[in-house]
């Protein structure tokens, strides 16, 4: 039997966990939580023992006892600055992760629930590149104004776990190679990774392509206007750049299967912003290339919008001349943090303490 790794991925609104053995699903599930299921926790780390006892509850299920696993890995949370990579759970971790200096959001819960799920069984737990990955070069953190510096937060599990998916593919280790990866979901962050190392991102929150529900990079002038303009709220402006803005505030829809229905019925507008988002993605492929002085050995595209072809030709079409390009549709979360957890227990690469 290879290595059993139980995977937990803590949403808002469900607890995704997995059982793998090696590189091979045993076992999936997601269960949903409602806003009534979680109205009687008034903090986020108050829903431990309710997702543990879930957890165990589908592992019971499952026929999976705890004694059956090699480890526990957890999703990473809003964890302090840290290179990529996968690291232990420890009693550290966990208080950060309580403590919730940098946001409550529930992808903290998976350090704590996995420690407390490998303690039980007697077996290591880890998380895999939480999205507070930092691994920026000094020159990249410059933005122009000493009051504002560039910040590295972005997509890290799955840029990471498909950079040594194609490294693989390529038959090369992931620190040998120069990629321009470029996650396209409900947030857009595009990275250049120079050997293992990702040296610059965009924030997909607030810089880069605008996406199907954020505006993305936006002139500074006209915002700060619109912001004292008496129209918005703080909140209600925050809202409009994660959420509210990008292709929905055109279109009055997040739905790219309805954009591009729209645009091949003959919609202008549609197919306008869709060229205008691959134009973006382009751009910001483009510049993260420079990072890289040109030397790139492969363009990745990945997230749930590389599974639209037509989508993925307009970008090839304008990058393609700077390195070959793979794409990786989807962002399997659970299968990420498995396999950041097989390296270790593999030998192949070794965990980091926090």
């Amino acid at each position: 039997m290879g290595f059993r790794i139980l995977a937990i991925n803590p949403g808002a609104t469900s607890t995704k966990i997995a059982i793998f053995e090696d590189e091979r699903p045993l076992f999936k599930k997601t269960v949903p939580h409602s806003m009534e299921d979680l109205r009687g926790y008034p903090r986020v780390m108050d829903q431990i023992p309710y997702r543990r006892d879930l957890i165990l509850a589908a592992l019971e299920e499952a026929g999976i006892a705890l004694g059956d696993l090699s480890a526990v890995v957890g999703r990473g949370g809003l964890l302090r600055s840290i290179p990529g990579g996968t690291y232990r759970v420890n009693e550290t971790m966990v208080g950060d992760m309580k403590a919730a200096a940098r946001g409550e959001h529930a992808s903290n819960l998976g350090a704590v629930l996995a420690l407390d799920l490998g303690d039980r069984a007697g077996i290591p737990s880890f998380i895999v590149d939480p999205v507070s990955v930092d691994e920026m070069e000094p020159v990249a953190r410059i933005s122009g104004s000493p009051e504002v510096e560039r910040i590295s937060m972005f997509h890290a599990l799955n840029h990471k776990a498909v950079a040594h998916r194609v490294a693989t593919e390529l038959g090369r280790p992931y620190e040998d190679l120069n990629l321009v990866v470029a996650h396209l979901g409900s947030g857009v962050s595009v990275a250049a990774h120079r050997r293992g190392r990702v040296v610059d991102v965009n924030d997909a929150k607030q810089e880069g392509p605008f996406s199907p529900e954020r505006a993305g990079g936006l002139p500074a002038y006209e915002l700060v206007a619109l912001c004292y303009s008496g129209r918005y709220s703080f909140d209600e402006m925050k809202k409009n750049l994660l959420s509210r803005w990008g292709m929905a505030a055109y279109l009055g829809t997040k739905d790219l299967q309805e954009v591009e229905a729209r645009a091949r019925g003959g919609d202008e507008k549609a197919a306008l912003l869709l060229d205008a988002f691959a134009y973006q993605v382009a751009k910001e492929i483009g510049a993260q290339a420079t990072v890289l002085e040109g030397k790139v050995d492969r363009v990745v595209l990945t997230g749930g919008m590389a599974h639209s072809k037509e989508l993925m030709a307009k970008v090839i079409a304008r990058v393609s001349f700077i390195a070959p390009v793979a794409v990786v549709p989807g962002e399997e979360e659970l299968e990420a943090l498995a396999l950041g957890a097989l390296r270790v227990l593999r030998g192949e690469e070794a965990a980091k303490d926090y």
